[in-house]
């Protein structure tokens, strides 16, 4: 069995996607877990503080469970089935407890103390100083130092937590997924746009109505986001709106998909764990791993929150008054459904700009073009296909190499585009696949290099077009491609600290949010922005109209992050799940400041609120905020430098690389800014790049 079993192979140049089936996980897995229970027994026995007898094997045994886990878990994401879930959900309790087993270690937290107290500690460079507190650190909030009842509570929690955010992440797939709306009647669906329609009727075709043609459908909507999004901003239907908009707002908060009481569980576990581990909250044993401090955070989004209020009130003030001006029976009484729609409306008389319209100059494979060529411009790295090289997961994906200046590959990642809503869970990531690590080097290569996923869910190709983007998912994949790049263009050879490993979570959005301000740099646009039929550039006109756009409802995006952060800070610090106070209430309340217009008061957007109960954002989605402070001045620095001035661009760019991309974990993202930067961060660039500064009276 072990033979056949692509989890068990013992060595691979490229993760086995291709040949990965559910029936191999439960087998894989456990043989695996045997097999590192028996290399962490051999190491506690001969463990000693030092670099070769400690830390390469430990990384070699994390290293396994991380790769071939990982591989597990990436499919789950794309091409989620009944049952990889029932094989996953079997073998998660024992990859939990053997986590928590390594984790407790008592041999190996003594050694890593012993290597933190011995004389030899100054000697060390920065990188391997950072990894063993990280280590020691990591040690004390995995309950190393409980005894007894207390550690086997702990680990009771800790299994609960895992099982219970699974859950949660189903019902979220499962309830996006129940809901279908078949439209027959073209006057029900006016107002949305060519490609819509052809994804709507496509849907249509894949449930069964093999006839369907955008033209005359019949037509399918989704509360995916390429389908949920159009219906909200385009369909002049108001009452379809309204139905979209309700059913995505209440999404897995009912009958058996319902989170609500996971999440009062989720709350309570991490509060008993946050006081087990002799906190007052969980949400300070988050910022145990951050740079930022819970007052730090609350005071970043108070200051935020205050400079985006009169902004978002006149927003809605702006949007009430359009919709008056264009007879809008709705005009005095706009509800939730009506604010993406009139917003698109008075945008596009505002700018003369229709979303829509823009997707033929972004093709697809144009944009990414564009981005490789920034890639090349800034950092001085190349991007080739490699297809073929890596066995992937499905068809649409592709594979890249990334080449320094010298010709040798120093990276390679993979790419998975599209939609897929039947298998592949929503929104854009991307992940590890191996980091780069001297004490893993293969085939005599002195380090492994490193590999990188980078996937989307952006609008598949409908017929012969290729897939025709928004600006908005444009703006997703140089996010997305920032990650990457911060993981595949790192110096470090420590495997813990290599690329996105060891970074503080809430430094971790710099690079991805710093490559997002590309996309209004007018050389690099305009160089993506081609025709997909005619090859005509963008005018120039609407590239002005785009930025002068990019600020449009700046206060009311920015609120609504900060609502987010908010209600996750609130629900991990004051918030107590025990007490006659919901987690509904706790939301409403902090809309009171944080949205102009109050949430429904059937509003349960934390239902499906992945992102804190299923993903590793709790107590951190403040994060993106803080992390847009640190890109907003890192881009300032480009400013500073002079956007038209090549050659200063080109040295800007090599001192991000060798400072944010190359540094990795190795050093604290505190004194990675300032060695590029030359100061600590400000928050003014983000204010002024977002147009908040005080409004003018």
């Amino acid at each position: 069995m072990a033979d056949d079993n692509p989890l068990l192979l013992a060595d691979f140049d490229f993760p086995p996607f291709d040949r990965v089936e559910p029936f191999h996980v439960r087998p894989g897995m456990r043989d695996l877990l045997t097999r590192l229970e028996g290399e962490l027994e051999e190491l506690e026995k001969g463990v000693e503080p030092t670099w070769g007898k400690l830390v390469e094997p430990l990384e070699r045994i994390t290293d396994r469970l991380d790769v071939i886990w990982g591989m597990v878990q990436h499919l789950k994401a794309v091409k989620d089935s009944d049952d990889l879930r029932a094989a996953v959900e079997e073998v998660q309790p024992d990859k939990v407890k053997f986590q928590l087993r390594l984790g407790q270690s008592k041999p190996i937290y003594e050694a890593f103390k012993a290597i933190r107290n011995s004389s030899d500690w100054e000697s060390l460079n920065d990188a391997r100083k950072r990894i063993v507190q990280e280590q020691i650190k990591e040690a004390v909030l995995s309950g190393v130092a409980l005894e007894n009842e207390q550690r086997e509570k702990f680990n009771q929690i800790e299994q609960e937590l895992e099982k219970l955010s699974q859950k949660f992440s189903e019902n979220v797939l499962d309830a996006t997924k129940k809901f279908e709306k078949l439209i027959t009647d073209k006057k029900e669906i006016e107002g949305l746009p060519a490609t819509a329609l052809g994804l709507a009727a496509q849907t249509a075709a894949s449930k069964g109505h093999e006839n369907a043609t955008a033209e005359n459908g019949p037509w399918v909507i989704t509360l995916d986001a390429p389908s949920f999004m159009p219906v909200m901003q385009h369909a002049r239907n108001r009452a379809l709106r309204e139905e979209v908009y309700r059913a995505y707002l209440v999404r897995a908060s009912s009958g058996e998909l319902d989170n609500t009481n996971i999440i009062n569980q989720i709350l309570k576990l991490r509060l008993e764990k946050a006081k087990l581990l002799g906190y007052k909250n969980y949400a300070e044993v988050s910022m145990a791993q951050k740079m930022a401090t819970v007052e730090r955070v609350e005071e970043l989004l108070e200051k935020l929150r205050a400079a985006s209020w009169d902004h978002a009130v006149k927003d809605m003030e702006d949007l009430k008054t359009f919709a008056k001006d264009s007879g809008s029976p709705e005009a005095n009484d706009l509800a939730h459904w009506d604010l993406n729609f009139w917003s698109e409306r008075l945008r596009e008389t505002k700018y003369d700009i229709n979303e829509e319209e823009l997707r033929p100059y972004f093709a697809l494979p144009k944009v990414m073009d564009g981005l490789f060529a920034l890639a090349n411009k800034l950092f001085g790295v190349s991007v080739e296909p490699a297809d073929g090289l890596a066995p992937v997961w499905h068809s649409d994906v592709k594979f890249y190499c990334v080449k320094d200046s010298s010709n040798s590959p120093v990276a390679y990642f993979y790419f998975d585009p599209y939609s897929r809503p039947s298998e592949k869970r929503g929104g854009a990531w991307m992940n590890v696949v191996f980091s780069r690590s001297r004490v893993l080097a293969r085939n005599g290569l002195p380090v492994r290099l490193p590999v990188a996923h980078m996937v989307c869910n952006q609008t598949p190709p409908v017929g012969d077009k290729p897939s025709l983007m928004t600006f908005r998912e444009v703006e997703t994949v140089f996010h997305e491609f920032g990650h990457a790049l911060q993981h595949m263009l790192t110096k470090q050879d420590e495997g813990f600290v290599a690329g996105i490993r060891g970074v503080e979570w809430d430094a971790v959005e710099l690079p991805s949010q710093f490559m997002e301000n590309w996309c209004y740099h007018k050389d690099t646009l305009l160089s993506i922005a081609k025709h997909y039929e005619t090859g005509e550039t963008l005018p120039e006109e609407i590239y002005n109209k785009l930025v002068a756009a990019k600020n449009f409802r700046a206060g009311t995006f920015s609120l609504r992050q900060i609502r987010f952060a908010s209600v996750d800070m609130e629900l991990h610090t004051t918030y107590d799940p025990s007490g006659s106070e919901s987690i509904y209430d706790v939301d409403r309340r902090v809309a009171e400041k944080t949205q102009v217009l109050a949430p429904l008061p059937e509003d349960r957007f934390l239902c499906s609120f992945s992102h804190i109960f299923a993903g590793g954002y709790a107590a951190g989605y403040y994060s993106y905020k803080w992390a847009e402070v640190l890109s907003a001045d890192a881009f300032s620095a480009f400013e500073d430098a002079g956007l038209d001035n090549e050659k200063a661009i080109e040295e800007t760019g090599r001192r991000f690389r060798d400072t944010v991309l190359a540094l990795g974990g190795g050093k604290s993202p505190l004194e990675v800014f300032v060695a590029f930067r030359g100061r600590e961060p400000s928050p003014e660039p983000l204010l002024r790049h977002n147009g908040l500064l005080p409004v003018a009276a």
